[in-house]
């Protein structure tokens, strides 16, 4: 665990704002959608981690190094406050873990020869094509 919610609250800058979509007689009149916005660059972070989030393939993290999370799925600013939160911490957690190094593997005996086998048989499929003589 790299760093807490809290921490992370401290640091990030959280707007209200009204949801989209349906809604009822209070749609139009209560903001409790959050748009929680994460300085990289700025934030306490360790820098290989800042480094790993800078480099993760996500949408929510702008070319300016900015992670930006809308949240709107419940009814309630205070819900969704902590919503976006979780989902920030989730995205850190995620990058503070090392990608596993990959373990270098040779095909079997076995699947080579499934493979050899399955280009003959194409082969002998092509070969067959070509014994029309010209037909034009």
């Amino acid at each position: 665990m790299v760093t807490t919610i809290e921490r992370l609250e401290r640091e990030a800058q959280i707007t209200a704002m009204r949801a989209q979509g349906a809604g009822g007689q209070n749609v139009n009149k209560v903001s409790s959608a959050v748009h929680l916005r994460f300085d990289i660059a700025a934030s306490s972070l360790p820098q290989e981690v800042k480094q790993r989030l800078l480099l993760l393939a996500d949408a929510r993290i702008t070319e300016g190094g900015e992670v930006i999370i809308k949240a709107q799925r419940y009814r309630t600013q205070q819900a969704n406050r902590l919503d976006a939160l979780h989902r920030l911490h989730e995205l850190v957690e995620r990058a503070a873990r090392p990608a596993k190094p990959r373990k270098a593997t040779r095909p079997t005996s076995a699947s080579r020869e499934r493979r050899l086998q399955a280009k003959r048989v194409r082969s002998a499929v092509k070969a067959q094509r070509g014994t029309g003589g010209d037909s034009w």
